[in-house]
């Protein structure tokens, strides 16, 4: 074993921060094993030096986050300040000044992933960020690694515990949308402004990592089609459970079947009770892949969390210090494909379609006569009326995004149609 150690600079001490130095001492001994040479923490960034911070030396405390990644003695970065700036720069900085970096930063690898690709590779550095997408699940590395020889054409999962744990209350409970944020609140799974979380902006951040490493391509935040959970009621609920359904906030990625394009979205969906996803309760995430020759695949974990994303960037702090100590660097950036993300309009799924409607005849067959038209199949429809008003639920086969919207902007012109009470995509079939 060497003996002079690898430094490692932590940029960032909050909960995920503090958890990776308790960890890196607690555990000091086995890390050097497991690497090859001890690892030791050569200084930590923080916007708040006063702070007491258990554990570690209040001289390894700076807040001048550009020098530390500038000292030259750096082998590793571990970046968890999150946001785009100072990330981005301290990052690149980083790479210049010969050090790896370890990240969690999920937004600004999503909007600047293949950027900082490029500066590790011009700086013969290694970029790796398994903490960005789901926590403790082992992910990124299986897709970038494990599943290199195979080709990937979906990946489908819940990646934001937070918003599982809202939907799972609701489900379970008959709770509506306020009541089971604010227990999530209460009980530390939301954040104040829970806007990121239920507004799935984190979710298409993991989206867009998840569809660039799955199809070697470069997928951007703005490429992912993004819809909050905010509008899921309870009635939603009950309408999904008469379908032997229940509903989950999803990320999915696709390979079309001519293999020319890859989709990239989030939004709520209903799935069956017999699918994997559908079991996945409270915070947990959890991530159903498909590829040719493995076949279906499902990663299954904890998603957030002190504790558990700093086990994702322990695995890969030890992953580039055996690099380090080798002289080689682990899987870079893969985007040969260079395909074209299809918009959302050209998705094709089912739909479940809920119209408040005049209770009268020929209120049914004026609808049919709509789907028709715009292309779109029904396969199941049900109907309860009662003193003049009527609710119609239509669930519809497979057909494109644009097409059910051309369908829905019909049925709108209808007089014998009051309102579009939901409308929700059906996945997992």
């Amino acid at each position: 074993m060497r003996t002079r150690p690898l430094k490692v600079a932590l940029l960032g001490c909050g909960v995920v921060g503090s958890e990776v130095a308790r960890i890196m001492t607690t555990h000091a001994d086995d890390l050097a094993a497991r690497i090859g040479a001890p690892v030791e923490l050569a200084g930590v960034a923080v916007r708040r030096p006063s702070k007491v911070r258990e554990g570690i030396d209040p001289e390894l405390v700076t807040t001048d986050a550009t020098a530390l990644v500038k000292r030259g003695d750096i082998d590793v970065v571990v970046e968890v300040i999150g946001g785009i700036e100072p990330a981005r720069s301290l990052i690149t900085t980083a790479f210049e000044h010969g050090a790896s970096v370890v990240s969690a930063n999920k937004a600004l690898l999503a909007q600047d992933g293949a950027a900082l690709h490029a500066a590790a590779e011009a700086n013969d550095r290694d970029l790796y960020y398994e903490a960005a997408v789901a926590g403790a699940i082992p992910l990124i590395r299986p897709l970038r690694e494990s599943l290199a020889g195979d080709n990937i054409n979906r990946v489908m999962g819940i990646v934001n515990g937070t918003t599982n744990f809202i939907l799972d209350k609701m489900d379970s409970t008959g709770a509506g949308y306020q009541e089971a944020l604010d227990e999530a609140t209460a009980l530390g799974y939301a954040e104040a402004d829970p806007t990121a979380d239920v507004e799935a902006f984190d979710a298409a951040a993991k989206a867009a990592i998840l569809a660039g490493i799955a199809f070697h391509t470069r997928v951007r935040l703005d490429d992912v089609y993004r819809e909050g959970m905010t509008e899921v009621t309870a009635a939603d609920f009950a309408s999904a459970k008469e379908m032997g359904c229940t509903i989950k906030l999803l990320a999915i990625c696709e390979r079309a079947a001519d293999g020319g394009s890859v989709t990239a979205r989030v939004h709520p969906a209903m799935i069956p009770l017999s699918h994997p996803l559908a079991s996945v309760r409270g915070a947990y995430n959890a991530v159903f892949v498909e590829s040719d020759a493995a076949g279906q695949l499902m990663f299954y974990g904890p998603g957030a969390g002190g504790a558990p994303t700093a086990s994702a960037v322990l695995g890969d702090l030890v992953a580039v210090c055996r690099n380090r100590l080798s002289g080689a660097t682990g899987p870079g950036d893969s985007a040969y494909t260079q395909l074209p993300v299809s918009p959302m309009g050209e998705v094709v799924t089912r739909y479940h379609i809920s119209l408040d409607v005049a209770d009268k005849p020929g209120v049914l067959a004026q609808v049919a006569t709509v789907f028709a038209e715009h292309g779109v199949s029904i396969d199941t429809v049900r109907q309860q009326g009662k003193d003049g008003e009527a609710s119609l639920v239509v669930v519809t086969h497979r057909a494109s995004d644009a097409s059910l919207n051309g369908t829905v902007q019909a049925l709108r012109s209808l007089d014998t149609v009051r309102g579009v009470a939901s409308i929700m995509r059906v996945e997992g079939e």
